[in-house]
C-alpha cells in the first residue's frame, strides 16, 4: 500500500487498488475515474441537478453566487436518482477509505453550475489549511466532483494548479486567496480538466483551483460530494438531510458513511457555504 494510505488500512479493506489514486491526490491533489458510470447516468444526473436548480433559484438564499454567472447550491441526497450508485462506487468507497480511513463520512451534497458569462474565478482553495494538514502533511478531507455534461474548452473548465495543496502562506486572505503576487506560480503549474459524462475525479479542496470564463452559451454543471475524515469539521457548514423513508431504503453501508440528519420532512436547504471573495469573480 501507499505510505500515504491511512494506518490500518489493508488493501484488503478496499473493494479496488487505489494505490495509484492516492499517490496521486498527495502528489498532484487530485485523480480521477474515466468511465464509472454510463453517459446515460450522468444525463439522468443533469436532470435533477437542473431541476433542483431551477428550485432553487426560486426562493431567497436557495442559491450562493461564486462569482458572476456562477451559482453553487447544496441539495439533500434523495433529490439525486443517482446518490447511492455514486456514494456506493467501489472506487469512492475505496479512496475514501483509503485516504481518509474506514470511518469516513459524507457530508456535503452540492453542485457548481457557471452558466454563459462566467468570468474567471480567483486562485483559491475552499477553506482553510487544517492542523493536521499543516503539521503532519496529512489530507482529512476530499471532494469528488462528477460533470454532467462533456467539458469543451469554451464551457469554462475547471483549472487546478497541481502539488499545491501544501501551499501555505499567512499572506492568504481568509487562509483561502492567494495574493496576486502568487499568481505565477499556479498559472505555470495550472492544468485544465475535460472531464465526459461518467468521470468521476477525486481531489483535496486544498489544492489551489478556479473556474474559467464560460464563453459558450452551454452551462457546466458539476455535482460535488464532500467526504471528510474523523478530524475534518466541514459538515459544520453544511446541512444535509434526509427523510426517515429514505434513510430507511439506504443500503447499510451507504448509511454508515452518510453524516446527516433524519427528519420527517426535507426543508429546502438555505446556503450557507459562501466562500469569500469570490463573488468578484476576476476583478
Amino acid at each position: 500500500m501507499s505510505p500515504h494510505t491511512h494506518p490500518g488500512v489493508t488493501q484488503d479493506a478496499l473493494d479496488v487498488d487505489v494505490t495509484a489514486d492516492v499517490e496521486a491526490l498527495y502528489e498532484d491533489g487530485i485523480t480521477a475515474r474515466k468511465g464509472a458510470f454510463t453517459p446515460e447516468w450522468a444525463d439522468r444526473l443533469r436532470e435533477d441537478i437542473e431541476a433542483a436548480f431551477d428550485e432553487a433559484r426560486s426562493r431567497l438564499g436557495g442559491a450562493v453566487g461564486r462569482g458572476p454567472h456562477r451559482y453553487y447550491v447544496e441539495i439533500h441526497p434523495e433529490q439525486l436518482r443517482g446518490f447511492v450508485d455514486l456514494a456506493d462506487h467501489p472506487w469512492v468507497r475505496s479512496v475514501c477509505t483509503a485516504v481518509l480511513g474506514p470511518d469516513y463520512r459524507i457530508v456535503e451534497v452540492g453542485f457548481d453550475v457557471p452558466l454563459e458569462g462566467a468570468v474567471n474565478q480567483p486562485w483559491h482553495r475552499d477553506f482553510p489549511m487544517p492542523e493536521e494538514t499543516r503539521a503532519e502533511r496529512r489530507l482529512t478531507s476530499l471532494a469528488f466532483n462528477v460533470t454532467a455534461v462533456d467539458t469543451e474548452e469554451d464551457m469554462g473548465p475547471f483549472e487546478i494548479a497541481p502539488g499545491t495543496q501544501w501551499d501555505d502562506s499567512p499572506e492568504f486572505a481568509h487562509g483561502m486567496f492567494p495574493p496576486r503576487s502568487h499568481y505565477p506560480r499556479y498559472e505555470e503549474r495550472a492544468v485544465r480538466k475535460y472531464p465526459r459524462r461518467g468521470d468521476i475525479s477525486a481531489r483535496s479542496a486544498l489544492t489551489i483551483h478556479r473556474g474559467t470564463r464560460n464563453h459558450s452559451a452551454t452551462s457546466r454543471p458539476v455535482l460535488v460530494l464532500g467526504v471528510d475524515g474523523p478530524e475534518a469539521t466541514n459538515g459544520e457548514r453544511h446541512d444535509t438531510a434526509v427523510t426517515r423513508a429514505y434513510w430507511d431504503s439506504l443500503p447499510e453501508r451507504v448509511r454508515r458513511h452518510l453524516d446527516c440528519e433524519v427528519v420527517d420532512e426535507l426543508r429546502p436547504v438555505t446556503q450557507k457555504h459562501t466562500i469569500e471573495g469570490l463573488v468578484m469573480g476576476d476583478a
